[in-house]
């Protein structure tokens, strides 16, 4: 096993352009020494949602600037690296290219190896970078385009538990954010809004709980609460400031209602298959980032004995750190990629498990 490594990683799969580098020694916490990113949203706010083809573009004009960057607060030289890992997919394919072709550009410029990394991968590992959690353990990975349980038994073996069959949590809050005139990202504002809202006011439901999987659905609720707007709407010829108030706390509830019982068939499902000395239970993701679910995972894992990780709310949402870390799991194991690398709009981790979100030419989508 090789001593210290240095890893410069690249994510562009959605609208953050990011750039780290990430030194690792055996046993030890690795070392993020820098870690920049370059936001999109201003780019996206008029349009309620993040669009590709502007995306693509923001990527391919920042990215070298990012790696810049991140090198520079490294104290650093594209030299001093052992490889450069860069998200390969799953992604807008525009932004995931993007980053393919940068990366495969330092390396051959640098004569430096590609490693290309599961964007998924660098998510439910997250928790090894900031804690070292070893395997196995159970993942939650909910985001703005996926959502699912994972048991992660290595970098590179995982083990799909349920998912959601439909929209990802974070899709449904900046739908939510968008029918109720809130501003994108739409996390961050619906979970501000909760805070002085009343979750009771509007029932809501919470889709799939009389099953007893660990499947979820999001597009039922999202529709309950436009059906709910358009009567506010119809009645009073528009919505308060209390109504929205009102309606992001109630939807709010109803989405760490699901995730929370969900949560807890997949710890039972951990248990009874992997039979951990120590369970631990991890979330990443960017909805990992609110507060209310937060808090709701945490007392379910006092009450199942379970250990809870959540990383810092900066690696959350999407960075390079994590991109970097896998990265560095993938050297040590020696799986290097070619100049041939693609760029891949879908790539499930659970290369076995049926898709539930339906094939494509391009392969299972989740």
């Amino acid at each position: 096993m090789p001593g210290a490594i240095t890893i410069l990683g690249l994510e562009s799969s959605c609208d953050d352009t990011a750039a780290a580098v990430l030194r690792h020694t055996p046993g030890q916490l690795p070392e993020i020494l820098s870690s920049v990113v370059y936001g999109q949203t201003a780019l996206h706010a008029d349009f309620g949602g993040v669009v590709p083809e502007i995306a693509a573009r923001a990527h391919a004009e920042k990215l070298d600037l990012c790696v810049e960057e991140a090198l520079s607060q490294a104290g650093l030289m594209l030299r001093d690296m052992n490889a450069v890992a860069v998200t390969a997919g799953p992604g807008l394919i525009g932004g995931v290219l993007s980053g393919v072709m940068c990366a495969k550009g330092l390396c051959v410029g640098a004569g430096l190896p590609l490693i290309g990394v599961n964007h998924l991968a660098g998510h439910a590992l997250t928790p090894r970078m900031t804690d070292m959690v070893s395997f196995p353990y159970l993942m939650l990975l909910v985001s703005g385009g996926h959502c699912q349980f994972l048991i992660v038994r290595g970098f590179d073996d995982y083990v799909r538990l349920g998912g959601t069959i439909d929209d990802a949590p974070g899709e449904a809050f900046d739908k939510t954010a968008k029918l109720i005139g809130l501003p994108q990202p739409g996390g961050p504002s619906v979970e501000q809004a909760a805070f002085v809202g009343d979750a009771s006011r509007f029932k809501f439901p919470r889709p799939l709980l009389d099953r007893p999987d660990c499947n979820m659905s999001f597009s039922g609720l999202k529709t309950a609460l436009r059906r709910v707007r358009d009567e506010l709407v119809a009645a009073q010829g528009g919505l308060t400031h209390k109504d929205v108030a009102d309606l992001s706390a109630g939807f709010q509830a109803a989405v760490k209602d699901v995730l929370v019982e969900k949560s807890r068939r997949a710890l039972l499902a951990f248990s009874t298959t992997e039979r951990p000395k120590t369970p631990c239970f991890a979330v990443a993701g960017g909805v990992a980032a609110n507060g209310a679910i937060r808090q709701g995972l945490t007392d379910l894992c006092v009450a199942e004995g379970f250990r809870f990780m959540a990383p810092p709310l900066r690696f959350c949402t999407d960075n390079a750190a994590m991109i970097a870390w896998t990265g560095a799991e993938k050297f040590r194991a020696g799986q290097f990629d070619e100049l041939t690398l693609s760029a891949r709009p879908r790539w499930p981790l659970d290369q076995t498990s049926m898709p539930m979100l339906g094939s494509g030419k391009k392969g299972a989508k989740a």
